[in-house]
């Protein structure tokens, strides 16, 4: 089982920002910029390209609409997407509000934040979710 499908089940906490049937979408502990979410499939499958074609269009049209309530509650240009999947064996897509190309640069320093700014950022991100 992996960690994420330990948030899933509601083993570790997390800062929930929305969920449906088939998908959950969570702030990432470690971000690249406030509002940095990601958005896994409940069923655990390691790469995102092994997901049948119905749950990873599924899975794009609900990473769509977090990513609209993402830009709506954080400042920024676009929100940017990423696939990377090496360190997680869980698919899962990066959604990061971003105002510049090197904002997704994942080698750069991660934002710290407190459990207090997560809640709000998270908070303020779910309200939008439609």
């Amino acid at each position: 089982m992996t960690i994420f499908s330990k948030i899933i089940a509601g083993e570790i906490p997390c800062y929930k920002i929305a969920e449906n049937a088939d998908f959950f979408a969570f702030l990432d502990i470690n971000p690249l910029a406030k509002g940095h979410v990601l958005v896994v499939p409940k069923q655990e499958i390691d790469y995102i390209f092994d997901l049948d074609n119905e749950t990873l269009r599924e899975m794009m049209i609900f990473s769509k609409q977090v990513a609209k309530a993402i830009k709506k509650a954080i400042p920024c240009k676009r929100i940017g997407v990423a696939v990377l999947g090496l360190e997680v064996p869980h698919a899962h897509i990066h959604l990061i509000p971003i105002t510049k190309e090197s904002d997704l640069l994942f080698n750069k320093k991660r934002q710290k934040l407190t459990s207090d700014e997560f809640k709000v950022i998270a908070t303020s991100i779910s309200v939008h979710f439609e």
